[in-house]
């Protein structure tokens, strides 16, 4: 079952999530389970939003990839969610 993934991170700035996302944004997009992600600045932080097949996936792409490029004192908050659905656009047949 598809979950969706919120991290919230206080403390994080906007050059810290961009220092760990040029450093993970290869690996997540080919990423078992891997679907989408967003963020977005918050009071106090920054706010990552994904949606993963599974909490598995996500939890193990965080344990390998994400975990270890956090800046020192950075410690994002996850909860999950199950999704009931997923839409996603149609690929074109060529």
């Amino acid at each position: 079952m598809a979950v969706l993934m919120v991290s919230e991170v206080p403390g994080q700035t906007r050059a810290g999530y961009e220092a760990v996302l040029a450093a993970v944004s290869g690996p997540l997009a080919r990423a078992a389970g891997f679907v989408t992600h967003l963020s977005h600045p918050v009071e106090g932080g920054w706010r990552v939003v994904e949606v993963w097949e599974t909490r598995e996936d996500a939890a193990r792409f965080f344990a390998e990839h994400i975990a270890r490029h956090l800046p020192a004192g950075i410690r994002p908050k996850l909860t999950f969610t199950d999704l009931h659905d997923v839409l996603r656009p149609a690929t074109a047949d060529v």
